[in-house]
């Protein structure tokens, strides 16, 4: 198992940690349900320093990452970011990403850490225009502060006016005292707040001032436990869970990244699917009565036959009931549809629902 570089820190702080995507992480601090309501209404910080970077330069990088990225990197500027997913020869999914154009000729992917090896190796294997290549995981860490307070608590850390900083855009400046810092306004919570790139060494001057700064604000570690129900309230996919190799772009809801104006790892068969329809797609449902569905219940029609499969469900700390998202056949997938889902001996009504789950407006 690898280490962050702010793993005795979290040792400190008496995390619960765990094995995660081949490394120790803290999977929760005070408890999930209070972290998850800290980013919710005020600001936590994570350190998902696991996530893996590769830097793609060069005059030949734009055409490399247009090949494998399912969004058209044309529509990218210095100080863009773009969420996209590398679609496979199958008509599944290498891995979801953001991709940001750092220079001229130069992009930063970000890629989940579970799959850094396997990003790695897909990439290289169509990289025939010979784009430079450079992955820099093991060098740097990455902390995510969320929550509506962020823009607040962080300003007296940089020179950047956070505030002026658009969704999925981002600034290289200073940082709690470092030069030269990512400071991006994305996330993975539906909550606001920047995300900050920064080398091993500096992670830990960065953590303990944006401790200090954020302190006034009721600033708290999260860990990953909640970083998984607040981002399953936004409905944002979890690869593994609700994207894979098997699942396609169109089906996971995701043809608002899947751009037919260029050619990519196989969009003819990708945009044939879209313009004739798939025969599954991934829903978000509501359960009608107190209950958890978790990942791989099985979810069947009002008269017991089973449709599909849950791959994400918890029961939401904001809402207060039980969600979930998962495959159903088309017939079942309309806003309203009554589902059931197996929990144990039982079948329990629920509901298929419009995403996100929660909303603060």
């Amino acid at each position: 198992m690898k280490n962050t570089a702010l793993y005795d820190t979290h040792v400190e702080l008496n995390a619960k940690m765990v094995p995660f995507a081949g490394y120790n992480m803290p999977v929760q601090y005070e408890g999930v349900t209070i972290e998850h309501q800290t980013v919710r209404e005020g600001v936590g910080v994570f350190d998902v320093s696991h996530m893996g970077e590769f830097l793609v330069s060069g005059p030949n990088a734009l055409e490399l990452i247009q090949k494998i990225s399912s969004n058209d990197a044309t529509k990218l500027t210095i100080g863009k970011a773009q969420y996209a997913c590398m679609p496979n020869e199958n008509g599944g999914i290498v891995d979801d990403l953001i991709i940001y154009q750092i220079k001229e000729e130069q992009y930063l992917l970000v890629v989940n850490a579970s799959n850094i090896e396997k990003d790695w190796n897909w990439i290289s294997a169509h990289n025939t225009m010979n784009a430079d290549m450079r992955n820099i995981s093991e060098e740097y860490s990455l902390l995510a502060i969320q929550g509506p307070k962020a823009v607040e608590a962080m300003q007296s850390l940089t020179s950047t006016d956070l505030s002026a900083i658009k969704y999925y855009h981002f600034e290289v400046n200073d940082f709690a005292g470092i030069e030269h810092v990512i400071i991006s306004a994305t996330g993975y919570t539906g909550s606001g707040g920047f995300e900050i790139y920064c080398k091993n060494t500096e992670v830990k001057q960065v953590w303990d001032k944006v401790m200090e700064a954020g302190a006034s604000f009721g600033i708290k570690p999260i860990g990953l436990a909640a970083r998984d129900t607040l981002r399953l309230e936004m409905g944002f996919c979890l690869y593994g869970n609700d994207i894979n190799d098997e699942t396609s772009p169109i089906e996971a809801g995701l043809g608002w990244i899947t751009k037919f104006t260029k050619d990519f790892i196989n969009s003819e068969n990708l945009k044939a699917q879209k313009e004739n329809g798939v025969t599954k797609k991934l829903v978000g449902f509501k359960m009608n009565e107190k209950a958890i569905p978790r990942h791989g219940y099985e979810i069947l029609d009002t008269e017991g036959k089973t449709i599909g499969e849950v791959t994400s469900g918890t029961m939401s700390p904001s809402l207060g009931i039980g969600i979930g998202l998962g495959y159903v056949t088309i017939a079942n997938s309309n806003i309203d549809t009554q589902i059931q889902i197996q929990i144990r001996k039982k079948q329990i009504p629920a509901t298929v629902v419009k995403l996100p789950f929660y909303s603060n407006k």
